[in-house]
């Protein structure tokens, strides 16, 4: 899956986009469900963040070995395997060419990677969003739940 996305992300690249991109972890830890089992939301959320980053190390090499030069930003200071999250070296990196990867979401408990997304945009002058997730939207609370009124 990996080299598959890290393929298309590359031509992507070689069309001219500046690329960056927010890593979930949902795939490793989700803070929300061990919060729901009784842990604490924040540690919980913090636990996923850290699952973000991981995420975003071997996304990271994968592009790599495709030959994407890559810089890894966390909102979470870890100098010795990313760089920390500073706005104005995010957008230096893109207008370098380097695919830019968001990890540790926000930083704070509390917060999605789809708002960190929304929040990275804004903060680097993106023209777009996509959303590249199993949940077709962004909703304001769980789509697989029957509201009634």
């Amino acid at each position: 899956m990996l080299k598959s996305l890290a393929v298309q992300i590359k031509a992507v690249r070689e069309g001219g986009v500046e690329v960056a991109i927010v890593v979930g972890g949902g795939n490793i830890f989700r803070g929300l469900a061990a919060a729901s089992s009784g842990m604490d939301r924040a540690q919980a959320d913090f636990i996923g963040m850290l699952a973000t980053v991981m995420n975003s190390l071997a996304l990271q090499e994968t592009l790599e070995r495709q030959g994407v030069f890559t810089r890894v930003m966390s909102a979470i200071e870890m100098h010795t395997v990313a760089e920390p999250y500073i706005r104005r070296r995010a957008i230096r990196h893109l207008e370098k060419g380097r695919v830019v990867i968001f990890a540790a979401g926000t930083g704070n408990p509390y917060f999605t990677t789809d708002t960190t997304a929304a929040l990275r945009a804004l903060e680097i002058h993106a023209e777009c969003i996509m959303k590249a997730t199993r949940v077709d939207g962004v909703y304001d609370s769980d789509p697989r739940r029957i509201r009634t009124p």
